[in-house]
């Protein structure tokens, strides 16, 4: 059923509209990010606002700390045109105007919500541009095969070959991930994969006077004149000239006396190695079954049956088969006693006797310890003893699970605090043999089990707010100066905590981030129509790092790659080396065994740009729009 707001919404009337469906904080952002940035009409269909009682908690503690900071200067803009509805129905999306829109957003968090909205958009409108929130990654994988067919379906006239229709899913979890992990290695604060590469954006402290600094592959940008107030006016599009400058070009870089930079460099982690105990159960299961002492005591025994074999056959002269099947009726003591024998039988009987009974506590202590690892082979590891400069990672939601795979592949150690046993990360934490505490984060005990006082930095990524804050303010008073990276919902909550933080402990790094602040840049540039690898926030500002075709892009074809520079706006910085036929489709994705890098970072300044050429950029959002005609040319030095 729709429920209408009191001042019943009108339909669109024109085409090429933005449809926004979606239950929580994403849908809102990114229907703010399409209108303000791109200049998008975007209609908002979820559900209905709550009373003001029913208020989130993070939102009122937001307005009590900003109470206590000072209000924040926060750009106010008119709110999308809204259709409430609890579910995106059918009459729901014909309501928004699905069938006359340019591209659709399903943010739901459930993912077979947004499964069935997609097929009822698809065949409402065949060639709309589809942007789905995802989060299993193999679902999402066939997501795109499966809405063409729901095209062909509704159209049965259709060719497939001329189906211009474009599916992208999306995960929040996999775009806000590199910016959480980040802040958890040391050196770097933002990190953006492409190609298989893992690149940062590392800040640079103003350099004294005669030092060359070190460029990295480019400079990304200047880091804001005064840092009295970061996170408030200061750092934002509002900041004006003293705020942040994004994209310079070398001749501000050279005359920014006094200012901070952040340059594009590669991660080479030089971190600790996988343990071995999960190597060596990869290439040697004995190994883990049993210990080192019961396998060379079984060595001794084998050793000893040979020696006794070899000693009845040279002494008896009896042939070696026979002597072997003796001994080992000896052994087990399953043959008549020598009593009528030689006296050297009888004392080769009573020897491999003794042997057997050395060999039954042997073989139940075989049984007991491969019981033994087989049940703690899928039990949780415990943080082991001497662990430090580690990770302290709260929750194991969607979340958490996603940066927990982005620190191990960068082999940084982990402990990981959960209080659900059957959350989606147990499997994947027992699968890479991560220690895992489990317990409510709030209680006495908890984090001290996960030795909070001897970690390097906090994650605290759970689905609470409250809860989130409450382990970071408990972990500073064990360490004062341990570096905290918390997940808040709301991004103007996530701006007043930090600004309170920050002047509580001034020594200490910390960062406050909203998921819908991080992920909202990549949905919203994936409605737009192309490919986003990430985005990376610089200060309150944001770079979006996109792989562009050249052709049908006047701003870069046929010219070089510095003319195709343009300052404030976007730079080219790799180039596809691959055929067009040979091309990876996603180039944020991970590699598959076998594929190599494609992608070329270090352009010479006068290669030219031709048609059949992809590149990678790194734009604002202003510049990514200008380059699809969505929004007039901008102010470099304002953007």
């Amino acid at each position: 059923m729709i429920a209408l707001p009191h001042q019943q919404a009108r339909e669109p009337q024109d085409s090429g509209h933005m449809v926004v469906c979606g239950d929580d904080g994403l849908a809102h952002r990114l229907a703010a990010e399409l209108r303000d940035v791109y200049r998008q009409q975007v209609v908002l269909v979820a559900p209905g606002d709550e009373d003001d009682e029913a208020e989130r908690p993070a939102a009122r503690a937001a307005r009590l700390l900003r109470r206590v900071d000072g209000p924040a200067t926060t750009a106010a803009s008119p709110p999308p045109r809204d259709v409430v509805a609890a579910t995106p129905t059918e009459a729901a999306l014909r309501q928004a105007g699905v069938d006359r829109a340019a591209a659709l957003a399903l943010l739901y968090e459930n993912d077979e919500t947004n499964l069935r909205a997609a097929i009822a958009a698809r065949r409402l409108s065949p060639g709309l541009r589809l942007v789905v929130r995802m989060y299993n990654r193999k679902l999402g994988q066939r997501l795109e095969e499966l809405l063409d067919q729901a095209a062909l379906v509704a159209s049965p006239g259709i060719d497939r070959a001329t189906l211009h229709a474009s599916t992208t899913v999306l995960s929040d979890a996999d775009t806000a991930a590199p910016a959480l992990a980040a802040t958890a290695v040391a050196g770097t604060s933002k990190v953006v994969q492409a190609d298989g590469i893992l690149l940062r954006a590392a800040e640079r402290t103003p350099i004294a006077g005669g030092e060359v600094p070190d460029p990295g592959l480019c400079t990304l940008a200047l880091l804001s004149s005064t840092t009295a107030d970061p996170v408030g006016a200061e750092g934002s599009e509002a900041s004006g000239p003293q705020g942040p400058l994004l994209l310079p070009d070398d001749r501000a870089v050279a005359h920014a006396a006094g200012r901070g930079s952040v340059v594009l460099e590669t991660v080479r982690h030089a971190g600790p190695a996988l343990p071995v105990r999960r190597l060596a159960r990869r290439g040697a299961p004995l190994r883990e079954l049993f210990s080192n002492r019961l396998r060379w005591a079984l060595s001794g025994i084998v050793a000893s049956v040979l020696a006794l074999t070899l000693t009845t056959t040279l002494l008896t002269g009896a042939d070696p088969v026979h002597a072997a099947y003796l001994t080992l009726l000896d052994l087990f003591s399953i043959n008549d006693p020598a009593i009528d024998a030689s006296a050297t039988h009888q004392v080769l009987q009573l020897l491999t006797g003794l042997v057997g009974l050395a060999l039954l506590p042997l073989l139940v202590a075989g049984a007991l310890e491969a019981l033994g690892t087989f049940r703690a082979a899928g039990a949780l590891r415990r943080p082991p003893r001497g662990l430090s400069s580690h990770v302290v990672l709260l929750g194991l939601g969607k979340i958490g699970s996603r940066v927990l795979v982005r620190l191990r592949e960068l082999n940084i150690p982990v402990v990981c605090v959960e209080e659900d046993p059957d959350a989606r990360g147990i499997p994947l934490a027992r699968g890479l043999g991560v220690p895992v505490v489990l317990g409510d984060v709030t209680e006495d005990g908890v984090l001290e089990a996960a030795k909070i006082h001897r970690a390097h930095a906090l994650l605290a990524l759970t689905s609470s707010d409250t809860t989130n804050l409450e382990a970071t303010l408990y972990a500073r008073t064990v360490k004062p100066g341990l570096r905290v990276a918390l997940r808040l919902y709301d991004d103007d909550f996530a701006t007043a905590v930090h600004r309170t933080l920050r002047t509580a402990h001034p020594e200490a790094l910390t960062r406050s981030r909203s998921v819908t602040h991080l992920a909202a840049p990549a949905f919203a540039g994936a409605m737009m129509g192309r490919q986003i690898l990430g985005a990376i926030p610089v200060e309150r500002k944001v770079l979006l790092f996109a792989a562009l075709p050249v052709t049908g892009h006047p701003q870069f074809e046929g010219l070089t790659v510095t003319e195709a520079f343009r300052p404030g706006a976007w730079r080219v910085l790799a180039l596809d080396t691959a055929s067009p036929a040979a091309r990876r489709p996603d180039l944020a994705s991970a590699h598959h065994d076998g594929e190599q890098p494609q992608l070329l970072w270090e352009l010479h300044p006068g290669y030219v740009l031709r048609p059949e050429d992809r590149v990678v950029i790194a734009a604002t959002r202003r510049g990514l729009a200008e380059l699809l005609g969505t929004s007039p040319q901008p102010r470099p030095s304002t953007t």
